[in-house]
């Protein structure tokens, strides 16, 4: 029950969450895999200090036309790991896992020219891989969710155990929390949760989560506007400390409360 999916608005700082995330979940002795599945966005390797990103399985089916074929049924399998029944970690090959600092993480793919097609392989891969994806009793999967609900229409948060939602000040964010959580439920995750980010007052933080309550969704949490934070996002510089990581502390708290009961 260690999978867990960060969905959110675009710009709601999905992506600096996750890396605020990993490390807190390392802290407390976790090993983690953080598994990028966001085809446009490309800045999770740096904030996590990586300095190159690994190479995408999507290359380990033979690129994008090849996903469906490779996962439908019937299919003679591929001689490599994502076409296993079980996928561990530890057999992914060396070229496909970047790591510093202990934490490691994968990339699905990237849609990097025009006219290249849509993301559906990207998605129905996503969705296979962590369907497929087995943890050990330390190891926690983050997976960085694209931007809004299309992921769900493709049926990945339905290989995850928790969605975690990013929520900013704005109607629109909270309206998408909404949304999410009742898609979660309807591909039986098992819990949806929400972080309000970028709160710039307590009255603010106070309106958003009585607003999120009235839609009956828990808040984990609230991290603070920190110019630090957004810096680091401008820059590109790898993001651990700070308000936003002291902000961060008691959410991983809740967040191992959770998945690590029975």
């Amino acid at each position: 029950m260690r999978k867990l999916a960060v969905c959110g608005k675009g710009g709601s700082g999905k992506s600096s969450l996750v890396a605020l995330l990993a490390h807190g979940l390392h802290a407390h002795g976790y090993q983690i895999l953080v598994v990028d599945s966001d085809e446009s966005n490309p800045g999770l390797a740096r904030k996590l200090g990586m300095l190159e990103r690994p190479a995408p399985l999507l290359e380990l089916v033979g690129g994008k036309k090849n996903v469906f074929p490779a996962f439908s049924e019937g299919a003679v399998p591929l001689s490599n790991v994502l076409t296993q029944e079980q996928i561990r970690i530890s057999d992914l090959p060396p070229a496909y896992v970047a790591e510093r600092q202990g934490i490691r993480m994968v990339s699905v793919g990237k849609i990097y020219q025009s006219l290249e097609g849509c993301a559906c392989p990207m998605g129905a891969l996503s969705r296979e891989f962590l369907g497929r994806l087995v943890l050990q009793d330390d190891e926690i999967a983050l997976v960085d969710m694209e931007a809004g609900v299309e992921s769900f229409g493709r049926g990945v948060e339905g290989s995850v155990d928790h969605v975690l939602v990013v929520v900013e000040p704005s109607f629109d964010s909270l309206e998408l929390a909404s949304q999410i959580h009742r898609m979660a439920r309807e591909v039986q995750v098992r819990s949806t949760w929400t972080i309000i980010n970028k709160v710039m007052s307590d009255s603010l933080n106070q309106t958003m989560t009585q607003n999120l309550a009235e839609k009956g969704l828990r808040v984990l949490g609230s991290i603070r506007y920190d110019q630090e934070l957004m810096h680091a996002g401008l820059d590109g510089s790898p993001i651990a400390g700070g308000q936003a990581a002291a902000d961060m502390a008691p959410v991983v708290d809740r967040i191992l409360a959770e998945i690590e009961r029975p």
